[in-house]
């Protein structure tokens, strides 16, 4: 089982995307059209999977803060 904890997209430049986690940034790949800036995103392997609803990604991001 994998944990993918979301972040949001801060920056787009070609196909790739610099993405926020709060205490660090990661470079991914964009294959498809469908991002845009302020998306929350969830990375695998430096590719964006999938977009994740903005509501559900904070709550995502809570539980993992008070979970470490």
């Amino acid at each position: 089982m994998c944990l993918a904890i979301p972040g949001k997209i801060i920056e787009i430049k070609d196909n790739i995307a610099i993405v926020d986690y709060e205490i660090l940034q990661k470079k991914a790949q964009i294959l498809e059209d469908k991002y845009k800036i302020g998306d929350y995103v969830v990375v695998q392997a430096g590719i964006i999977l999938q977009k994740v609803p903005e509501k559900e990604a904070l709550e995502t991001i809570k539980l993992f803060k008070n979970a470490t």
